[in-house]
């Protein structure tokens, strides 16, 4: 937790830097209670650093691509020439951010993540996918997932400008 917290207010300081005004000087702490809510509920004082980063892309401003395919290169392992994700990685993956949702009580059971990955693997024969099927898996929106895309939906439409008046 502790060095979480450390990587937070140096990624919030750069931040602040960047765009005055823009950030809260609390941001940090915030996050870090965001995250111990979320991945340390019996207050261990340890988080792991995986699901803490998938947290941070998930809530990221980044476009859902990226944040897909920063997902997979979080959770990938390296095969020879190409990476792959596989079935464990992919159910960890679900399971860390399903953790968001249910902040405030909006996660799924586990059987919906095992059904998600198990949808994710159908008519797969090796133990491991490549990024362009787990990218085509996540742009059908898996049920377990379908908040990610509507919240990122809800933020692009927030910045939509209209040029027309009201009277």
């Amino acid at each position: 937790v502790h060095q979480i917290f450390g990587m937070l207010k140096k990624m919030f300081q750069r931040v602040r830097l960047e765009t005055p005004g823009q950030v809260d000087p609390r941001a940090a702490e915030f996050t870090l209670s965001l995250l111990a809510s979320m991945y340390d509920s019996f207050g261990t004082g340890y988080i792991n650093i995986r699901s803490a980063a998938a947290a941070l892309i998930a809530l990221s401003g980044d476009t859902l691509l990226a944040k897909y395919r920063a997902f997979f290169q979080l959770y990938a392992v390296p095969d020879g020439t190409e990476a792959l994700i596989t079935y464990s990685a992919l159910r960890s993956l679900l399971i860390d951010l399903n953790q968001i949702p249910g902040i405030v009580g909006e996660s799924c059971t586990l059987s919906c993540v095992e059904f998600a990955t198990h949808s994710c693997f159908h008519g797969v024969l090796n133990s491991a996918i490549v990024e362009e099927k787990f990218l085509s898996w996540l742009r059908r929106e898996p049920a377990v997932l379908l908040w990610l895309p509507t919240c990122y939906r809800l933020s692009v439409s927030e910045m939509v400008s209209h040029q027309a008046r009201c009277r």
